[in-house]
Order: structure tokens, then sequence, then C-alpha cells
């Protein structure tokens, strides 16, 4: 075998381990959530505004000890976990949200998951959703396709009438941009609302300012890997597991709207 190909091969091989352990552990960090979920538990809030669960936290520590045992070379970037400097120094780095949702999963909804990517000089090339309430789960690696309960997943083409989520403001705003189109119900995880993209679902979705790396990075690499993307006011791709784990104004979609509604959010405060 050339030496080429053995170099590819070795690549493919390193993207599987690594997408075969955070299937696992997000497995079982969503069969974890499930034991809590619809039970009267512990809530705290971060910043007067977020609630976060004792679910939130066990799975957090399940995903931490289980993943950093198996990679300890990985950085690790989680929203339950503080953050720390070092991480920066690591080729590879998880990025974490160990139940995506939280507010629909202590109110009893199911549209929730745990996102677990892993991210390389800051785009992810392993990524999972584990939505075990809706029974689905989403996967991608960096060039090799996304799929949905094992089965291959794609954004939608040109044709129709678009529908676009997010923020009532940004909506409002394509419509002189893209013409008529369906608004789409608010949806509690922005981690499953991309993928809804990535499915099929929905054609877009506008994300507002202070997203975090955590909501996004799983999500994005299988949007992308599914012929879509998101992309910031100036049509770029975020960069992640960085200092600063925030971001701007975003929208994900399909493909041929992503120029577009790039264009749409340029015009827009950010």
């Amino acid at each position: 075998m050339p030496e080429a190909d053995r170099a590819d091969a070795a690549i493919a091989s390193d993207l599987a381990a690594d997408l075969a352990l955070i299937s696992d552990a997000a497995r079982q960090g969503g069969a974890i959530a499930m034991r809590y979920f619809g039970r009267k538990q512990e809530i705290w809030m971060k910043g007067g505004t977020s609630p976060v669960s004792e679910a939130d936290y066990a799975v957090d520590t399940y995903l931490r000890e289980t993943l950093r045992a198996a990679r300890p070379d990985y950085g690790w970037l989680s929203e339950e976990t503080a953050d720390s400097p070092d991480r920066l120094g690591s080729r590879r780095t998880f990025v974490v949200d160990p139940i995506d949702g939280t507010r629909a999963y202590l109110d009893g909804r199911d549209i929730w998951c745990v996102s677990i990517a892993v991210v390389e000089q800051g785009q992810p090339i392993a990524g999972v959703l584990e939505c075990p309430a809706r029974g689905e789960f989403f996967s991608a690696i960096s060039g090799g396709g996304a799929w949905l309960d094992g089965k291959p997943a794609f954004a939608r083409l040109a044709g129709g009438r678009p529908s676009v989520g997010g923020p009532k403001a940004m909506v409002d705003a394509a419509r002189p941009v893209i013409g008529d189109l369906d608004t789409v119900s608010y949806v509690p995880s922005l981690a499953y609302r991309v993928a809804m993209v990535a499915a099929g679902r929905i054609d877009a979705t506008f994300i507002k300012a202070n997203a975090h790396d955590w909501d996004l990075a799983a999500a994005g690499l299988v949007l992308a890997e599914a012929g879509g993307g998101i992309v910031n006011r100036a049509g770029f791709t975020p960069s992640y597991a960085g200092a600063d784990p925030r971001h701007g104004s975003l929208v994900a979609g399909s493909a041929y709207l992503l120029e577009k509604l790039a264009g749409v959010l340029a015009d827009l405060p950010d």
C-alpha cells in the first residue's frame, strides 16, 4: 500500500475509533439522563437565569470521567464543568453538553439531547447527538457523511417553500430576501434544531448571539456532512474550542440558502 494510502487509512481508523468512543459514551449518558427524566430532582440556577439539574451534573461527571480516561491527552470543554486554559494546549478537545435543552428536559418534553464532539484545529471531526426520549441518534465524522439512526441524513435541496426557525425578528428579516417561507415553532434544544436541518425536516434556523461551542460543535458537523452548514454574518464557518466558547449571531441551513441568509445576518445588529 502506498504511504499516502496508509496515512489516509490511519486517519480514517483514528476517526472511527473516536466516533465509536463518543457514541457509546453518549448512549450511556442518555441512559443516565433518562433515569432522572420526569422525576423530582435538585435544580440550581446559573447566573440567575439558566437551570441546571442533578441529571446535568450526573451525565457530565460520567462523560468527563469516561472520555478523559480513554483519551487523557484530549482537552475538555463542557457546559457543566469549570473551564480551564489547560485545554488550549491539546491537539484535540472534547466539546460536550451533557443535556442540551435542559428547560425542555425539566418540563418533561422530549426535545433534548446529549451532545459530544471531538474538535481539532478549531473544527469538529467527530460528533454525536443522543436523543433518548425521542429514540434518535445522530452521528458524523469529517468526510464520512451524516447519519440518523444508522441511515444517511441529507439536508434539503432547493425547491418548494422553505421553513426557517429562530428568533422572530431574524426570520422576518429573511422574508424580503428569500420570499415566502414557513416559520418553525420554537425548539428548546439548539443542537436538536440544527440537527433538524441536517435531517431535512426544516431548511434553516437563525441562531441568536451568545450560543456556545457545546451547543453547536457536534450538530454543526452533522449538518456539514449532511450538505449544509453553519455560518456567521461574514459567511464563515465558526471555529470551536478556542479561548472564548461564545459566538455571535449565526445561521444554520441547507447549502442553497446559506449565502442569502448570511447576508440577512450582515444587515442585523449582533
